[in-house]
């Protein structure tokens, strides 16, 4: 049987732009890449070109993780068998595909540089300014996640000789608050205690983040500690829109309460006096941290932590006034001016014998400024208080969303410098990706009322 030959009525190239699907083109319609296009651009106009078109590959990077390409590897078998997916990165017919060397020269390139940071700040301002990012409540808290590095063995440590008991001299003493004074000169922001966050600049807090790989630690649900050698991910997250509004990546072994003074600062920097109400859970419960919410003029729903603390006696485990039969005192309001709580007699009163005694005060009024840990706005165990605590599951599942969909578990690159580039690369596509839902969204719904 012979076949007969037949000429197409397409060429190759007329199809490939009759099915290519341009289905990432409203997440880069959400940002300007040009910032990092420029760290490869040519100083000058001699010597040969650029052979590699690096906007492709920046874009190739942002697709990778939208599409779930656990390797650069794999993102390379995909552009060179899959004529469709190349042409959606932006690479040409002419342009030859990178190899795993040309993606790694790039990836150390932009991990030297703050140009993800700044476009962070871009994308959820413009996010602001079109209506999307409307909420005024914001959730702080921290996610793990391991480092590709491999946990370097710990040093044998000398042995210290024991100390000289008794009282220490007056020139030994001296040389002893001398060295003391040194060590703490030294330190670096997050070394010092929490309180010295708020005298220091954002710019300091934002540079002296630690991010090398180190071990972690912490409880899971069944109350045992769980380890693991890699870094800690704090995100500031608006609880109704769920941007993520800001971020910071650091060592395994800091705190998170000695994180959420910089997405604090971050936060109000970005957008002055929007946010209204900050939503963490009982790690963050330190006086500092207060401090700076009233100075934000922010309120502050946080979980009171006892830290060897002894029985505030006339209060109950809220803090709410009790009467002589230790009955707790109801929660009436809140007043602005004079920043004072107001509590109302128990319902209990009403069949006390002791209701028309001397001893039972109808009305108690509390300053906030008493002790501002204790004495919140909104009160510590009010249906309010209880409604605002329940919104910080929002930044819980932006954590479960990095992970589960953006592959925040997934790091390729060694030391910290380069895990913090794929930490911020992960945040801002998932955020560059909700605003193009969110765009795309308001389109359908404007079209939807236009019929």
């Amino acid at each position: 049987m012979t076949i007969v030959k037949q000429m197409s009525l397409f060429g190759i190239q007329e199809l490939l732009e009759m099915e290519s699907s341009r289905r990432f083109d409203e997440i880069f319609a959400t940002f300007d890449v040009q910032p990092v296009f420029q760290l490869f651009s040519k100083k000058t106009l001699r010597g040969a070109p650029r052979e590699l078109n690096y906007g492709a590959m920046i874009q190739s990077l942002i697709i990778r993780i939208v599409e779930r390409i656990p390797t650069i590897k794999d993102l390379i078998k995909r552009l060179v068998n899959d004529p469709l997916f190349r042409f959606d990165c932006g690479f040409l017919v002419s342009d030859v595909v990178p190899s795993e060397a040309s993606y790694s020269r790039m990836i150390d390139v932009i991990s030297q540089s703050d140009v993800l940071d700044h476009m962070q700040d871009t994308l959820i301002q413009t996010a602001f300014i079109e209506g999307f990012l409307y909420d005024e409540h914001l959730a702080i808290d921290a996610t793990h996640f391991e480092s590709r590095d491999a946990a370097k063995p710990s040093e044998k440590k000398e042995p210290v000789p024991p100390k000289k008991r008794g009282r220490k001299s007056k020139e030994e003493r001296e040389a002893w608050l001398t060295e003391q004074a040194e060590i703490k000169a030294n330190q670096s922001a997050y070394e010092k205690e929490i309180k010295d966050q708020l005298d220091t600049s954002l710019e300091t807090l934002w540079q002296d983040a630690p991010i090398e790989p180190n071990w972690g630690i912490k409880k899971n649900s069944d109350g045992k500690n769980t380890f693991w050698f890699g870094f800690k991910g704090h995100l500031a997250v608006a609880t109704k829109s769920q941007y993520i509004v800001g971020r910071l990546m650091t060592s395994a072994n800091l705190s998170d309460s000695k994180a959420a003074i910089p997405l604090l600062k971050k936060g109000k920097d970005l957008f002055l006096e929007h946010f209204t109400t900050a939503i963490l859970d009982a790690g963050y419960d330190y006086e500092p941290i207060h401090s700076q919410l009233h100075t934000y003029q922010m309120r502050a729903v946080i979980p009171y932590n006892v830290r060897n603390e002894g029985e505030y006696l006339g209060f109950d485990e809220h803090f709410r006034p009790t009467c002589v039969r230790e009955h707790s005192y109801c929660y009436d309001s809140f007043d602005e001016k004079y920043r004072t709580l107001k509590f109302t007699k128990p319902k209990e009163c009403v069949t006390c014998p002791l209701r028309n005694d001397s001893l039972c005060q109808k009305v108690f009024k509390i300053k906030s400024d008493t002790d501002i840990r204790k004495f919140t706005y909104p009160a510590r165990g009010s249906e309010l208080w209880k409604q605002l605590y329940k919104e910080r599951t929002a930044v819980e599942r932006v954590n479960a969303y990095l992970k589960q969909y953006f592959q925040l578990n997934n790091i390729r690159h060694r030391t910290g410098r380069k895990a913090k580039l794929h930490f911020n690369l992960v945040t801002f596509i998932y955020n560059a990706c909700k605003l193009a839902v969110d765009r795309l969204n308001a389109l359908l719904q404007s079209q939807t009322q236009a019929a």
